[in-house]
């Protein structure tokens, strides 16, 4: 819709808004003032537009769902875990990579921490 005819309809709607006014025997409080009015209207007319935005855009379709986001993210952050642990454990602590993922060496690196001999 052109800025034009979004005009003429909004002038449309304060020409039906006066003349319902005027018709009303005792105008409220809104009314009295012509640019409370106006900013009624204007708010209304905005409201419209936004509605009319909302049923005219197209649902989105996403070649990536977010579940499958999240389970990607999820197993880029447990590779990056694997990984960490093995440079940690092989390259700064001088041992053998593969190691790191061992049952044997986290329950030794367990009982050093609580200290059990």
């Amino acid at each position: 819709m052109s800025t034009n005819q979004s005009e003429k309809q909004s002038r449309r709607a304060l020409k039906e808004g006066k003349s319902t006014a005027k018709k009303t025997s005792a105008p409220s409080k809104s009314q009295k003032t012509g640019s409370s009015a106006d900013k009624q209207s204007r708010k209304q007319q905005k409201i419209k537009q936004q509605e009319e935005k909302r049923e005219n855009k197209k649902p989105r379709r996403r070649i990536f769902p977010i579940w499958l986001r999240i389970i990607v993210v999820l197993i880029i952050a447990a590779a990056a875990l694997v990984a960490g642990l093995m440079i940690g454990y092989g390259v700064i602590g001088d041992g053998v990579p593969t190691d790191a993922l061992k049952k044997e060496t986290w329950q030794h690196i367990i009982d050093i921490v609580t200290k059990v001999e």
